[in-house]
């Protein structure tokens, strides 16, 4: 042990029983109940006494899968800038209860436009991208805001609308 320090910072034991291993999970991030329940199993073993765990956990308010769906969307909305169709593939790796997922999507998308939110991840991947525009770099642009969950539609209609998104033809290209 280096010098003036007394006991280790941080204990590697893991708690004996789920509760105790629930709050220390919870006291890290949020978690819906299935997902909660995965790492509880993780730990514990599918024969562990989970089931009473979580119910406490919701009786306490600990534990909501609506509350973290809606969230977690709001989170993911605002602050990665993703499109509908990608919070709703987020909500679902993080087993959220399906029922809870497009009320979540229809509250987030009704605080944020997504029109606004693709204006929004446009810029800051136009940033990057250096004259002169060709077809691949435009084809690029496309998918990466395909994969932040943006329709199609609205992507192209985003792309035509910004003048420095003219591609250039062969003959217009510098050599």
């Amino acid at each position: 042990m280096p010098e003036g320090r007394t006991k280790p910072l941080k204990s590697n034991s893991s708690p004996q029983d789920p509760f105790s291993a629930a709050i220390r999970l919870l006291a890290g991030r949020a978690y819906s109940v299935a997902g909660l329940r995965q790492a509880l199993e993780r730990k514990f073993g599918e024969d562990a006494a989970i089931d009473p765990v979580l119910a406490r956990l919701r009786q306490l308010g600990y534990l909501d899968d609506r509350k973290f769906a809606s969230q977690f969307a709001s989170y993911l909305a605002r602050n990665r800038t993703y499109g509908r169709h990608r919070v709703k593939n987020e909500l679902k790796a993080k087993l959220v209860d399906y029922r809870y997922i497009d009320e979540a999507l229809n509250s987030t998308f009704e605080e944020v436009s997504e029109s606004q939110l693709l204006e929004k991840a446009l810029e800051r991947k136009l940033r990057s991208i250096r004259p002169p525009m060709t077809t691949r770099k435009v084809s690029s642009l496309c998918h990466s805001l395909m994969r932040l969950g943006f329709p199609f539609e609205a992507i192209m209609k985003a792309v035509r609308a910004q003048p420095q998104l003219k591609v250039l033809t062969r003959d217009e290209l510098p050599r």
